[in-house]
């Protein structure tokens, strides 16, 4: 299949940075919706900046996100990776799990790690992270399980001893039942 992308790495990447896109536009609209203390990006910069002043000028908000960034493509790798161990069906619902997961993770980790000047502590912006990272699995599974090879997918022989029921995106011809493979 011509344009499907066939390496793991490299899938993972690409849809893990479209996700995080699809995440940083709706942390910004609700930030902006003020349903949210600080941008989530403002949050990842208090890393390394104490001051809240610091973590909202325009070094302190490209820092975040490229932290976010950095975190987001590690995140896609991880989900394509479970796509390709478990299949693409469903790839809504484990992009959905997924996603909440990974953003239960970074935002506990960067509760331990950022300030208390920096950090959001009300449930509104955490439930707000939530829903942006839930929106971000949710995009890089649909990614990964559209732009990927068929190939990446498929899902090995039980045994060796077994011919499978099933031919793989690879196999052009069907097995008969009772022969060997070479």
């Amino acid at each position: 299949m011509q344009g499907k992308i066939n390496d793991r790495f490299l899938l993972g990447l690409v849809a893990g940075l479209g996700g995080n896109a699809v995440k940083t536009l709706s942390d910004e609209l609700l930030h902006r919706r003020r349903m949210s203390q600080r941008s989530f990006r403002s949050t990842a910069a208090g890393v390394w900046v104490s001051r809240k002043s610091e973590a909202e000028s325009i070094k302190g908000q490209i820092l975040g996100l490229l932290f976010d960034f950095g975190l987001a493509a590690l995140g896609g790798i991880g989900i394509t990776q479970m796509l390709s161990k478990t299949g693409r069906d469903h790839y809504c619902l484990k992009g959905l799990v997924t996603g909440v997961a990974i953003g239960s993770g970074v935002t506990s980790l960067l509760s331990v790690l950022t300030s208390d000047r920096v950090k959001p502590k009300d449930a509104a912006s955490n439930l707000s992270y939530m829903l942006s990272h839930a929106l971000y699995g949710m995009t890089t599974a649909a990614l990964a399980a559209k732009l990927g090879h068929p190939s990446l997918f498929d899902a090995p022989p039980l045994n060796n001893c077994l011919l499978p029921t099933e031919l793989t995106s690879t196999e052009a011809v069907p097995a008969a039942s009772n022969t060997k493979r070479a």
